[in-house]
């Protein structure tokens, strides 16, 4: 399985400097091969191959005067840009024809100098290497410093070296890991879980409220990291608003716009993959719901549920359960799991949402809503989980995004 390990780079002024040159080279050639396949398209005429695009826009283009600069970063480099165009285009195609999952993409389209992440990739054959002193050496930029927050379980295949939006650098490693040593790092346990994901209205401006409710009754509270930065948040954002456009004052209360929407997305990351990790070490089937993300975004909580996060706790889940060998099973969206008693199965009917608790016309049983929800999920997932708590059969998970490629946009309505 590949997975990426990513750490923060310290680059001074000139490996700066050279890394921006690196951009911009990959950024153009990037360019340049989706202007000659809508060149050709429109002509109508076959769509250049990979091996006439890298002759024409790195080797020949190199001996212009308009682009001789290109020989100044590492032909890797322009290379993974042709790649990543010609990946574009073939997931476009794919989407056409219906045979990609996920959303629907649009056409690539331009790169510009102003796109909030900027990225490069070197490959085995560009020859980057770890120093002994435990700097990044890469071609044509130098030594450059990594804060190592953890050890590399294995010899890396790739490095991309990515820009945000807030001015940081950072180096993503692919790694290939040993499937029965990761295995041996979680044993094998007896105990499943049914997961209810939902809001709750907060009672204070502070309170904390369950992000999540487990068939054990464990309620787990969202930290709402948005709305406890949304003060400063307003502030950085009204500042920016009263800078003059194109001056170099708002270039900067653009990066601290930048920073302190980094700070959200990074302590929201590190809940989802502390809460993702602890649920998979302790239970070996986990039950989910498939949740229309892109509809609930559309309502009045939205905010709420963007500040959830549930779209990337529920990757963090597929692909840690598929490498440590756990059992995820989701189960339909339509289910009635908040209508039906889990203690006798009866249908109450749909309940607005400021019922937290009801009671079975039935058998009497008082229930709690997100509990008895949970719990039915549970209980909905008993196919692919046995009565003893043991995978039967594990499920697919989906594939990881690209590290670097075309800023294609979604065109459908489809549920994340």
């Amino acid at each position: 399985m590949q997975l990426r390990y990513a750490f923060r780079l310290y680059p001074n002024a000139v490996q700066r400097a050279a890394l921006a040159r690196a951009f911009g080279c990959a950024r153009v050639v990037f360019n340049d091969a989706v202007r000659a396949r809508e060149d050709a398209r429109k002509a109508g005429l076959p769509f250049p191959t990979a091996g006439e695009l890298s002759r024409k826009l790195i080797t020949a283009a190199k001996q212009t005067k308009e682009r001789c600069w290109l020989g100044e970063v590492s032909a890797v480099v322009l290379q993974q840009a042709l790649r990543d165009a010609e990946a574009a285009y073939r997931n476009f195609s794919a989407s056409l024809k219906d045979t990609r999952k996920g959303p629907k993409l649009g056409a690539p389209r331009f790169k510009s100098r102003k796109d909030a992440r900027q990225s490069v990739r070197f490959t085995a054959n560009a020859r980057w290497s770890i120093t002994g002193s435990g700097r990044l050496s890469l071609p044509k930029i130098g030594a450059v410093k990594v804060k190592w927050s953890r050890t590399l379980p294995a010899t890396p295949t790739s490095v991309t070296v990515v820009k945000d939006a807030a001015g940081r650098f950072f180096a993503s490693f692919v790694i290939n890991t040993d499937p029965a040593a990761d295995q041996a790092r979680m044993p094998d346990t007896d105990r499943t879980i049914g997961i209810d994901l939902g809001l709750t209205l907060p009672q204070t401006p502070s309170g904390g409220t369950p992000i999540a409710v487990l068939s054990d009754g464990t309620k787990i509270d969202s930290p709402r990291f948005l709305r406890r930065a949304e003060k400063k948040l307003k502030k950085a954002q009204q500042e920016l608003c009263r800078k003059q456009k194109g001056s170099k004052n708002r270039a900067k209360a653009r990066v601290k716009v930048a920073r302190a929407h980094a700070r959200v997305a990074d302590a929201r990351r590190e809940f989802h993959h502390q809460l993702s990790t602890r649920l998979i070490s302790e239970n070996q089937g986990i039950a989910v719901e498939d949740l229309s993300v892109k509809a609930l975004a559309r309502t009045k909580l939205a905010k709420s549920v963007h500040n959830a996060g549930w779209s990337s706790f529920l990757s963090m889940l597929e692909y840690k359960a598929r490498r440590y060998g756990r059992t995820l099973v989701t189960i339909g969206r339509f289910e009635p799991t908040s209508q039906v008693c889990s203690t006798c199965g009866v249908k109450d009917g749909p309940k607005p949402l400021n019922v937290r608790e009801w009671t079975c016309s039935a058998c009497g049983t008082v229930h709690e809503r997100d509990h008895n929800a949970a719990l039915n999920v549970k209980q909905a997932a008993g196919l692919a989980v046995s009565a003893c708590g043991a995978p039967v059969r594990p499920e697919p998970v989906l594939a990881q995004r690209e590290e670097t490629g075309s800023h294609g946009f979604p065109t459908g309505n489809r549920a994340a």
